[in-house]
């Protein structure tokens, strides 16, 4: 894994939305890298970056807000490395079970059989303040895997809501690819977006991380990782201008 400075910067790649889908269709179609191999190499390397922020702490404990789609999945590997690791973990599902499927749904079903404890939010807007509040007693550090570079449009009100109290938490938190409610693209807030501690990047840096060429608050320290392959070729014309 790499930070992202300023004397690295032409060092790494920025991509769109759409180059993050072909990528991964490049790595999963062309390359044979199954699905459940790079969600399993960038959920690591999140976790190791996760446990790097809770170095100073006894006893850690973590909230892993995960939604439906592969982000969500990310977050259930996440979870899986830190209980191994023996940090205090607890999983808050922001969607519907019913809703998890492929890679993602097969984490998931992992960390039940692992026993992670797992909590349903209840996603109705005027309960989310009290429910997040008592979720994030006592913890050290939030990971965001709710929504990942794929989301546009505008978010719901009760993600909304959920996005502003985990903003307002007073805990760190560490956003798995993108922080949520970032739009991948142009930068935009939909209109609040997860304010990070540090964004953890899978193969490249996003395009709406920057703002006249520097790191867009939101996103925190920036850290780029691998998920285990890299096509240099299909990147190569899309360096940092920074």
């Amino acid at each position: 894994m790499k930070s992202w400075e300023l004397f690295n910067s032409q060092k790494h790649a920025v991509l769109t939305r759409r180059q993050v889908r072909d990528y991964d269709a490049w790595a999963i179609n062309a390359m044979g890298v199954p699905g459940t191999t790079l969600m399993e190499n960038a959920g690591r390397s999140a976790a190791e970056i996760a446990i790097e922020m809770l170095t100073s702490k006894t006893n850690p404990a973590v909230s892993i807000f995960c939604g439906a789609g592969n982000n969500g999945g990310d977050g259930f590997v996440i979870a899986r490395h830190l209980a191994n690791h023996g940090v205090g973990t607890q999983i808050i599902l922001c969607a519907p079970r019913r809703r998890l499927q492929g890679e993602a749904l097969i984490n998931f079903q992992i960390c039940e059989k692992m026993g992670i404890p797992m909590i349903d939010l209840d996603m109705v807007e005027n309960k989310i303040h009290t429910q997040i509040r008592d979720l994030c007693r006592g913890c050290n550090l939030i990971v965001d895997a709710i929504f990942g570079t794929g989301f546009k449009g505008e978010l719901s009100s009760p993600f909304a809501a959920l996005i502003s109290c985990l903003n307002a938490a007073g805990v760190p938190i560490l956003s798995v690819d993108i922080p949520s409610g970032l739009d991948c693209d142009s930068g935009d807030p939909l209109p609040v977006c997860i304010e990070a501690t540090a964004t953890v990047s899978f193969v490249a840096a996003k395009q709406g991380f920057f703002i006249n060429g520097q790191i867009h608050r939101p996103v925190g320290r920036l850290y780029i990782v691998s998920i285990g392959i890299t096509a240099k070729s299909n990147i190569k014309n899309e360096k940092a201008k920074i």
